[in-house]
């Protein structure tokens, strides 16, 4: 059986890997098999066969149906789903718990002076490093705006506006309650219309006509894209984090000047 390589990536998002991928979707397609047809129809190795179906059985995806030889029966897709969704959930719910202890703790007082003494030997132009993937440049990003205390500067494209924004908004907000200013640029589409709504009663948004991809925060840190986003896939995108007063001042000046001949929204 062909399967093509984006389908199976998109089905690894349920939780599983590469060959529990393969041996679900050989299942769904007859209903019911051994292992060894299973093995043939996904082409995974014997020797992996029966360890990943018990894997996806523990996982809820299919069902052991006990005789001579041993059959599996394929669990429908819906189904799965919920029971994914329950164990997400739950999951989270049990780690969540776990953290907000955790910061409660001495052990995060114990951690943060140690971060604090190994900063105070660092030297400023070591503070940088790159990000890989668009969902940890995103909570990096978040992260430095949360610390925000003067300003917060956001340029940005108009596919990621929606994202980015429907992402950081809730750590906007708060920052209202602290009086920092913040100001938005991007090149607003259709698509962009009910966010806008949503940011306009506390940050400035004007209208940029470049597709830019940079955060800076008060003047001393930045994060910046090195690619469009509409030409690398989510995963591989990559953002460089600087913690330098003399590059991010320079940025914020360069927007600054420019922000004053965007169009208002």
């Amino acid at each position: 059986m062909i399967v093509q390589k984006d389908f199976l990536n998109k089905i690894r998002d349920f939780g599983i890997n590469s060959y529990e991928a393969k041996l679900w979707v050989a299942l769904l397609s007859r209903g019911v098999s051994t292992a060894g047809e299973l093995s043939d129809i996904a082409n995974v190795p014997r020797s992996r066969t029966y360890d990943v179906l018990e894997s996806l059985e523990k996982k809820g995806f299919i069902i052991m149906k006990i005789g001579k030889p041993i059959k599996y029966v394929a669990v429908p897709p819906e189904e799965v789903i919920e029971r994914v969704k329950k164990k997400i959930i739950k999951e989270t719910e049990v780690k969540t718990e776990l953290l907000e202890k955790f910061k409660e703790s001495k052990i995060i007082e114990e951690l943060n002076q140690l971060y604090n003494t190994g900063i105070e030997l660092v030297d400023v132009t070591e503070l940088s490093g790159a990000i890989k993937g668009r969902s940890n440049i995103y909570n990096k990003i978040e992260s430095i705006i949360k610390n925000a205390e003067n300003s917060v500067i956001i340029h940005t494209t108009s596919t990621e506006f929606v994202k980015k924004l429907d992402y950081l908004k809730n750590s906007l907000k708060k920052l209202k309650e602290k009086n920092v200013k913040i100001k938005i640029a991007a090149p607003i589409n259709k698509e962009s219309l009910e966010t806008l709504k949503e940011l306009k009663d506390f940050v400035e948004i004007k209208k940029a006509k470049t597709n830019s991809r940079f955060v800076v925060v008060d003047g001393k840190e930045v994060v910046f894209m090195v690619a469009n986003d509409k030409d690398i896939h989510p995963t591989y995108d990559v953002g460089i984090w600087v913690n330098s007063e003399f590059f991010a001042s320079t940025l914020e000046n360069y927007f600054n000047s420019v922000w004053k001949e965007l169009p208002q929204i």
